[in-house]
């Protein structure tokens, strides 16, 4: 098969979870024996034809100079030269702004497949009528997709119950981590599970506030490290004013090494996902496989992933009660269950599999 992705910033992942999916899908691929295109920012730094084999193509993106806006013509651009090329699927990662010119890549033999992630409309960083060309992006991807992916059981049931569509569930992937090395605690001044974790971007939606209220209000000792890109968005600087003069708080800003992010999970006491409008985030399995303790925001998609192997929150007072009496040493059932669902059920190998299939089953229809 021929397949390109679209809908990325680029690989290798220097971004976020959809980077760092197609990094990982297009590499299984190719192993398997398809050709595959990832489309990538002209902006990113990695400039190179191919990455592990993985074919790159590079668009004019103006983001950097018009701001979001810029990724309207990002998409078109990588849009109009995918339908110059023979792919046999077409696969978009999201729809926020890329459903806006889906039609144009329709042409004879190619099928175009979106994943459909999160409830994009639902995020808070975005005004009223922002989220309403939100949700009209939204039902654009639904009518010019010949095929869509969920990759959570929460966004499988919108979908059916809000468009009366099917889509095929296939999860985000993730590799139990299993070579601890404490000398990466060195550089952030820690000990094993003398802190606490919080990976994330700075969106108000991930519910960093409320985490960091519960933890300011806590009596604990340890120390609660944030690592995201804190200094680039507005309300990531007015949680820093807020909050860093807390001694234990410490904002370490973006880290994109795995083997880093795999150890700083892998030593926390707990480690917070907040997350709350998205599907299956790669982040919440990367810690499940990272032998963390979930704490989790309460809601659909981590309920379904985490359910009673974690300890949920839905505000920053039952969220400072754990805080204060959960440790890692008294909860190694949870986290041993949680690793049984990385290497069963999430397991890489599996979701690059589940693909393959299901992109020949398409084509063969």
């Amino acid at each position: 098969m021929k397949i390109a992705i679209l809908g990325t910033r680029g690989i290798p992942n220097q971004y976020g979870g959809f980077e760092q999916f197609a990094e990982i899908l297009s590499q299984g691929l190719v192993l398997k024996g398809h050709q595959v295109t990832v489309y990538c920012s002209a902006n990113h730094s990695y400039q190179d034809s191919h990455f592990q084999g993985v074919k790159l193509v590079h668009k004019f993106d103006p983001e950097i100079f018009i701001g979001t806006a810029g990724q309207f013509i990002y998409d078109l651009m990588c849009m109009l030269d995918a339908r110059k090329r023979d792919y046999d699927i077409i696969y978009m990662l999201g729809y926020t702004s890329n459903s806006v010119w889906q039609r144009l890549i329709y042409k004879k033999g190619a099928l175009v497949i979106t994943n459909m992630d999160g409830l994009e409309w639902k995020r808070s960083k975005y005004s009223r009528k922002v989220q309403r060309f939100l949700m009209y992006a939204e039902k654009l991807a639904v009518l010019n997709s010949d095929y869509l992916v969920a990759d959570s059981l929460g966004i499988q049931k919108y979908l059916r119950d809000k468009y009366k569509v099917s889509s095929t569930y296939i999860p985000y992937g993730s590799y139990v981590f299993d070579k601890p090395d404490t000398s990466v605690l060195k550089s952030y001044g820690v000990e094993v599970e003398s802190y606490d974790i919080l990976i994330a971007r700075f969106e108000p939606e991930n519910n960093i506030e409320m985490i960091l209220k519960a933890f300011e209000s806590s009596n604990t000792q340890r120390k609660l490290l944030l690592v995201g890109n804190y200094q680039q968005t507005p309300f990531g600087q007015k949680m820093y004013n807020l909050y860093h003069h807390d001694s234990r708080i410490r904002f370490i800003g973006a880290v994109y090494d795995q083997s880093i992010l795999n150890n700083l999970r892998y030593f926390s006491n707990l480690y917070f996902h907040g997350h709350s409008v998205g599907g299956t985030n790669p982040s919440l399995l990367e810690a499940m496989g990272s032998s963390a303790l979930i704490c989790f925001h309460d809601n659909e998609f981590n309920r379904t992933i985490v359910g009673i192997d974690g300890f949920s929150f839905y505000s920053d007072s039952g969220l400072c009660e754990v805080i204060e009496t959960v440790t890692k040493q008294n909860e190694k059932n949870k986290i041993s269950n949680n690793i049984d669902k990385i290497s069963q059920i999430y397991t890489w190998d599996k979701i690059i599999s589940d693909y393959e299939m299901f992109f020949l089953s398409q084509m063969a229809n």
